[in-house]
């Protein structure tokens, strides 16, 4: 078969499954990604999370030996929630980032691309493919901004003209030798909204974060919350959306293509007291099926936690207490005994003070005595 006819059928095919945007570009060496990453590690900016050397990350032949060519998917996500909910002084709640609404896109854009495959090998049987979603060696948006899917933004998501950034992106490398697309031209330009709206100055230049400041891999981490990221966690329990909420390319762009994605208004933004003790099977029946339940819950009620703190929630206060008491794990009870000192009410201090007899662990101490601190503050602000 041609390969020109192929490409043809195979972009024919993705719409019948339930693929947004489809290109193809060629298997060579990702060179300006390969430099920025190495400048990247040099500034010490990585998560920690990535997957791979910097070679095999920029070197598809090194994942692939026959390597020829990558097909990159898009696939298109809500930016609004229907009928959502509101919180209320009585019941806070928090929200999940939007990539984290309805069933985890790792499962759903697998599910399709192994369709794809499948559909390539139908026509030809010797073709070689290898998937990757988000968690592969490769960088999705490298691939994508290649493949012509989109290009890519100062708030470092890939921009398409039909989406906005609110896609989720997958990738296929193939022994096939398809024609490339064209990258897209179009740019940020002058603006940087993102950058001057990034809670924590994660945006350090256009294109380059500094994942270490970035909330959207803070509300992942286990350990405790840096103290001067608690005041910019707000009520956020997972992700952080705020680079794409201001970006002009996504005003107005809202997309329902897919029910898979579509959000259960009580799971993407949950009551956030509830979270504080949920056992480990109402964890998984709630959100086992997001994309930001792979983590497990601890740092999700921990972010939790630190939401309530934001709030000032005072109905939370003996439901920390009790946390701070019986929670076999040092950075919830930790985290709740600052939060119970920025809530600020006398019964809250008055339980830091009752718990810090008991405890033994020097980290959860030292939040339980910061938690105190509040109230010395408070204290000198009402003379």
């Amino acid at each position: 078969m041609r390969i020109d006819k192929l490409k043809q059928e195979i972009i024919a095919y993705s719409k019948e499954i339930g693929i947004d945007k489809i290109g193809f570009a060629s298997a060579d060496v990702f060179s300006e990604l390969r430099e920025r990453l190495r400048r990247q590690q040099e500034l010490k900016y990585q998560s920690g999370f990535e997957k791979g050397t910097i070679e095999e990350r920029t070197e598809p032949e090194r994942l692939l030996p026959e390597a020829q060519s990558i097909i990159s998917i898009a696939i298109a996500y809500p930016s609004r929630i229907k009928n959502a909910k509101r919180g209320t002084k009585e019941e806070r709640r928090g929200i999940f980032a939007r990539a984290s609404w309805g069933i985890d896109y790792h499962v759903v854009l697998r599910e399709r691309l192994e369709k794809l495959s499948a559909f390539i090998n139908e026509k030809v049987p010797d073709a070689n493919n290898k998937i990757m979603v988000d968690t592969g060696e490769l960088s999705d948006r490298a691939v994508a901004e290649r493949a012509g899917i989109g290009f890519s933004g100062k708030n470092t998501s890939i921009i398409t003209k039909e989406f906005g950034s609110f896609v989720y992106l997958g990738e296929m490398i193939t022994n096939l030798p398809f024609i490339p697309d064209e990258p897209v031209t179009d740019s940020c330009g002058s603006c940087r909204k993102c950058m001057d709206a990034c809670p924590t100055g994660a945006l350090v230049e256009g294109g380059q974060l500094n994942a270490q400041r970035c909330i959207a891999f803070l509300t992942q981490t286990k350990d405790f919350l840096p103290d001067e990221f608690r005041t910019k966690l707000g009520n956020r329990i997972y992700g952080c959306d705020t680079c794409q909420q201001v970006c002009p390319w996504n005003k107005g762009i809202d997309s329902h293509f897919h029910a898979e994605f579509e959000p259960d208004p009580e799971i993407a933004k949950p009551k956030l007291i509830p979270m504080l003790r949920i056992s480990n099977r109402q964890f998984k029946e709630a959100f086992g099926h997001l994309s930001g339940a792979w983590r497990g819950k601890k740092p999700l009620q921990r972010n939790a936690i630190i939401a309530l703190g934001h709030y000032k929630d005072k109905t939370a206060v003996n439901e920390l207490i009790e946390v701070m008491h019986v929670d076999p794990r040092p950075v919830i009870r930790g985290t709740a005994a600052w939060t119970l000192g920025k809530i600020g009410t006398e019964e809250a201090y008055k339980g830091i003070r009752n718990a810090m007899e008991k405890e033994k662990d020097e980290q959860v101490i030292f939040e339980m005595q910061k938690g105190l601190e509040f109230e010395e503050t408070n204290n000198l602000t009402a003379r």
